[in-house]
């Protein structure tokens, strides 16, 4: 067998392993098989592979205690994870502690040859050159940062990879992503993370305060001056620098800020006594920096300072399947204040959610769950405790939305359906976020007669 190209696959589900394997070895990788974590550790330093495919969600040997084991005794070893959920938690881990790649099922098989070759080829580079992979080590914080979209899975990925360096990240997106919360993510991730995060928003800052604000003044270097003051950039200094709506940064305040940054030195106003700032910046902008260059609103020799690595945001309405999960969670923080637990949406709140465009994205939907769960009266939110504007027919939501059934049972019904179509037919992450067994669910589908809703092809896929 060509141990350059040999692949050992972990699954502990017997027809998926078959999936998997028959993949593999259709696209000319030789296969190994392990039933299991146990199985897979126990070969760890037996024989050498060129890379390692491995579930995470195995019990008791994990994907990660694999990844762990093999990154411990073979570093030089890719190791790509498979999982049904995409989070921040599972995927900056994941990238954090050394592995080469993190997909999410249902996998598709084309995308999964195409990242085994990758890593083959990667293990191949790595061996001629003698370059060790490093783990990730720093812990991890994800707040809110939740999403399976595969697009969302990316930014999890490109967080992981970049947070470690002190390379200049910009981030982008329409108000309401989550700027700040990627920005906080990566300095979370960093050896700067036991250091201050200093955010500051460039829209707030009237232009004659952006000196005094930025650098910091002497007592009595202005009008109003009265005492002495620290500079955000000094307050950031060993930390990370945070500068949210670059865009709307003046010029005045674009040369000040660049000059700082080129000179890694500050002089705060009234004093000519340069002051070293050791900082790590990350820019987030809802506008089109090239854009605003070309016209003249924007420095170009400042975007090349702040642009070493791109991350862009996906607006919500181009990842519906990421709204129930954010809903739940919104529903669960917010429910938590209240004296009566409020513990889960209706098949029908759900289903407006999806449909609705979200101009305002993550933050307004954290908004209307929390209004719902401060004006709702019942355990379970529905279509009625939702904002007018959520239901406007023009938004996609009444016009599809059914009364409830009055029973338990038909509720019952109603609900496992609306989850099993929110999750594409995918019945594992369904039963996950319905709080149950995949034999629980099972045995509701053939109760309800829901068994064939969607493709059964989607829960053959790796779980």
């Amino acid at each position: 067998m060509n141990t350059e190209r040999r692949i050992l696959v972990v699954e502990d589900d017997k027809r998926n392993l078959e999936m998997l394997s028959e993949a593999l070895s259709r696209a000319g990788f030789p296969v190994e098989l392990a039933a299991g974590g146990e199985e897979a550790v126990s070969r760890v330093g037996s024989r050498e592979y060129a890379a390692v495919l491995s579930d995470i969600q195995m019990a008791p040997v994990s994907g990660m205690d694999v990844l762990e084991s093999f990154h411990k005794a073979s570093p030089d070893t890719p190791v790509v994870l498979l999982t049904a959920f995409g989070s921040v938690d599972t995927a900056i881990q994941a990238m954090k502690h050394g592995a080469f790649d993190y997909i999410t099922k249902p996998v598709n098989l084309e995308e999964l040859v195409l990242v085994a070759g990758r890593a083959v080829e990667h293990y191949r580079l790595v061996r001629e050159n003698r370059h060790l992979q490093h783990a990730f080590t720093e812990r991890v914080r994800a707040g809110s940062l939740i999403g399976q979209s595969r697009n969302m899975v990316e930014v999890f990925k490109l967080v992981g990879k970049v947070a470690p360096g002190r390379t200049s990240v910009l981030i982008q997106g329409e108000s309401g992503t989550g700027k700040e919360l990627i920005a906080r993510a990566i300095h979370d991730n960093s050896s700067r993370a036991a250091r201050s995060f200093v955010a500051v928003n460039c829209s707030a800052i009237p232009d004659s305060l952006i000196e005094s604000e930025l650098f910091g003044h002497i007592r009595g270097s202005f009008t109003g001056a009265h005492t002495f003051r620290r500079g955000l950039l000094e307050e950031a200094s060993g930390g990370t620098f945070f500068l949210d709506e670059v865009g709307d940064l003046s010029p005045a305040g674009q040369a000040k800020l660049l000059r700082a940054l080129q000179e890694r030195e500050i002089r705060r106003v009234g004093s000519n006594e340069p002051i070293p700032v050791d900082l790590r910046v990350i820019a987030a902008s809802r506008q089109n920096l090239e854009q605003l260059v070309s016209t003249g609103r924007f420095r170009e020799d400042l975007l090349y300072r702040l642009n070493t690595v791109t991350i862009s945001l996906p607006p919500l309405r181009e990842r519906p399947e990421d709204i129930p999960l954010l809903a739940e969670f919104f529903l669960a923080k917010y429910g938590a204040e209240k004296n009566m637990a409020v513990t889960s949406l209706s098949p029908g709140a759900i289903q407006a959610l999806v449909k609705y465009t979200w101009p305002g994205n993550v933050r307004e939907l954290e908004h209307v769950i929390e209004r719902a769960v401060a004006l709702g009266t019942h355990t379970i939110l529905s279509v009625d405790d939702l904002p007018p504007e959520v239901l406007d027919k023009r938004n996609g939501g009444l016009d599809h939305l059914r009364l409830l059934p009055g029973t338990l049972s038909a509720l019952r019904r109603e609900r496992v359906g609306a989850v099993l179509v929110s999750t594409h037919g995918n019945k594992e992450q369904a039963a996950r976020l319905l709080g149950i067994s995949r034999r629980t669910l099972y045995r509701l589908l053939d109760r309800y007669g829901l068994g064939k809703t969607n493709s059964e092809t989607s829960d053959s896929a790796p779980h």
